[in-house]
């Protein structure tokens, strides 16, 4: 006996092509008719239907494209109205927290950002602070917010947002996105920070494209998203990203989780400052601008073990996922040029599986300061694009 097979009532797929249409111009920008056609595999009338309820709707605009070629009729351009849709993007950090309101399309409307000391970061606070500072720039904005997206340095449940553990905040058992979600009265997702930068790097930065990428990032410790054939690998309830408690040293130094000789031991800002001569503690910018102020025959010499855990650690994450590109975001972002392309030819050679599919680039992220807030703004652009 057959079973029937389901049949997609129309308005589910009028639904989903809108969706579609949304996220293509979201993503990759103002496109004409018959691109969007071409691209999401749709007629021109249907395109036409769905192009003509957003524009009455106020969430697209068409207009003439500037640069015409060719005799008849131009095709006209749709473009995403950023203030149609508006979501809020926080990232919170050791050190600091920085919030931003992005529009339809990553446009970033209005920003903030605060340090961390001492007690302005327990959760209390810093969740009072970012409600309170996100209704000021909404309001000096005149602003409507349809979601929240945060980046957090620590092990989150993907449900509900709650955080169970972020050891270098020192936060444990903290329901924030349920706090956000009461408050501001939209959908919130929270999600591991390094999650959130692969996402970011993968929509709009450096593994563009990629359907296979690793994001590994430094702050006081170390972070990794994976994306997977094309998509977030989120792992048993969405805790996942936690690369940098992977041990490479069983005879290192003890780690705040609990284990010993983890990656961010010997890799980590701490790590960093070790093998510049450093005191624990050198305020970020210093960290970064000895690094930058590397002479060329000086970066073997002082970096020469760092480089090492860090090759090792790399060859162990080639070999477990396979990705096409490794991308090193914040402050690894400030390491030599030669160092990353040296670590990258060693990671090359020592992978089993780097070899196997014709070499793992590894290069720096290039979305700067920003790619955490990218992330997380498109973190809660995923629900909101469905139903706006």
């Amino acid at each position: 006996m057959s079973t029937p097979t389901a049949v997609a009532r129309p308005d589910e797929v009028r639904r989903h092509n809108r969706t579609a249409l949304l996220r293509r111009l979201h993503v990759d920008g103002p496109s004409t008719r018959a691109e969007l056609a071409a691209e999401l595999g749709l007629n021109r009338s249907t395109i036409k239907a769905l192009v003509d309820g957003l524009a009455e709707s106020g969430i697209v605009l068409e207009r003439v494209p500037r640069a015409r070629s060719g005799a008849g009729r131009p095709s006209l351009l749709v473009l995403p109205q950023p203030q149609a849709a508006v979501v809020l993007a926080v990232d919170i950090r050791v050190e600091q927290v920085a919030i931003a309101l992005v529009g339809l399309g990553g446009e970033m409307l209005g920003r903030n950002r605060w340090n961390l000391h001492r007690r302005s970061g327990e959760p209390d606070e810093v969740i009072t602070h970012i409600i309170e500072s996100t209704r000021v720039l909404a309001d000096e904005l005149d602003l409507k917010i349809f979601g929240v997206g945060v980046s957090v340095p620590g092990v989150v449940r993907r449900s509900d947002g709650f955080i169970h553990e972020a050891p270098n905040l020192r936060w444990r058992d903290v329901p924030l996105g349920d706090r956000l979600r009461a408050t501001l009265g939209v959908p919130v997702r929270v999600a591991n920070d390094a999650e959130v930068g692969a996402l970011a790097e993968h929509l709009r930065g450096a593994a563009r494209g990629s359907l296979d990428a690793v994001y590994v990032s430094a702050d006081i410790g170390i972070g990794g998203g994976v994306i997977s054939d094309g998509s977030a690998l989120r792992g048993t309830a969405g805790y996942v990203g936690e690369l940098g408690h992977m041990v490479i040293n069983p005879t290192g130094r003890d780690c705040h989780c609990g284990s010993r000789g983890c990656w961010e031991t010997e890799v980590g800002e701490l790590a960093l400052c070790r093998a510049l001569s450093l005191a624990e503690g050198t305020p970020r910018g210093v960290v970064v601008a000895e690094l930058r102020g590397l002479r060329a025959d000086e970066v073997g010499p002082r970096l020469g073990e760092f480089r090492e855990w860090l090759t090792l650690g790399l060859v162990n994450i080639v070999n477990a996922f396979s990705p096409e590109l490794v991308v090193l975001g914040d402050l690894f972002t400030a390491l030599p040029p030669s160092l990353i392309a040296a670590v990258g030819a060693e990671v090359g050679k020592r992978s089993l599986v780097s070899r196997a599919i014709g070499g793992t680039r590894v290069q720096a992220s290039t979305l700067g300061a920003d790619g955490k807030l990218v992330g997380a703004a498109e973190l809660a652009f995923e629900p909101v694009l469905d139903a706006v």
